[in-house]
């Protein structure tokens, strides 16, 4: 039987690197991206491009502006100030409901597909104080949608206990670091690659990556260690 799974895919690193790997693990691979007006709306454009460049079977942009509507954070409001380093805490960057509401319609769309599998970029390691990026969160609402589907739809979270120098590492290890990091969006700015270098989202890639760079070795065999690669 083919397998089959869907990223959610925003053209970020994270996203970026999961659908790298979920290339490799799976026959068939479609990515969602979702538009919600963002402040870096540009990432769009990005995953569009990436999407088609990293060897994704299907690519959809799905409109959530009421996301938008709903949630106030310096991600939907160009009024709010970015942060430029991590806060303690939850940050303004988050978007209440993000998540929750990304991974439910991922799974509404993986049900019609029928997808074996949900796959989504989420972190604990560097979660950046989100209270939807724990694994917690992620078990409980992937139990509440089997209940709901009465259909078996795993989550899948690669990235979940690897920090970014070990994400880059992962990256590195397809062959694929320049593309991640030349031609992903990370920045909360909108720009594209290394990014603004000012908003917190740039300066925690660049951190690992420096990292990276510097302890290719090590970090490499730890990352390789916990995929079991």
């Amino acid at each position: 039987m083919m397998s089959l799974a869907v990223v959610v895919f925003s053209g970020g690193q994270d996203s970026g690197t999961c659908l790298v790997h979920a290339i490799e693990e799976y026959n068939k691979v479609h990515c969602i991206t979702f538009d919600y007006n963002q402040r870096h709306h540009a990432e769009i454009e990005v995953a569009r491009k990436l999407a088609v460049k990293l060897g994704s079977s299907v690519h959809k942009v799905l409109d959530l502006h009421l996301l938008n509507q709903l949630s106030i954070s310096s991600l939907t409001r160009t009024n709010i100030p970015l942060p430029s380093s991590q806060e303690d805490g939850i940050p303004n960057t988050f978007v209440p409901g993000r998540n929750i509401l990304f991974l439910t319609l991922a799974s509404i769309y993986a049900y019609q597909v029928q997808a074996d599998a949900v796959i989504t970029g989420v972190c604990e390691t560097d979660f950046s104080g989100y209270p939807d990026c724990r694994d917690k969160f992620i078990k409980s609402l992937n139990k509440a949608i089997t209940i709901g589907m009465a259909r078996e739809i795993s989550f899948k979270t690669p990235l979940m206990w690897l920090n970014k120098a070990e994400t880059w590492a992962l990256s590195d290890h397809y062959e694929k670091l320049n593309i991640i990091r030349e031609e992903t969006l990370t920045c909360y700015n909108g720009i594209q690659g290394d990014g603004c270098g000012q908003c917190a989202a740039c300066n925690l890639r660049s951190r690992g990556l420096e990292y990276y760079l510097e302890n290719r070795s090590l970090v490499s065999a730890k990352m390789k260690e916990k995929m079991s690669l």
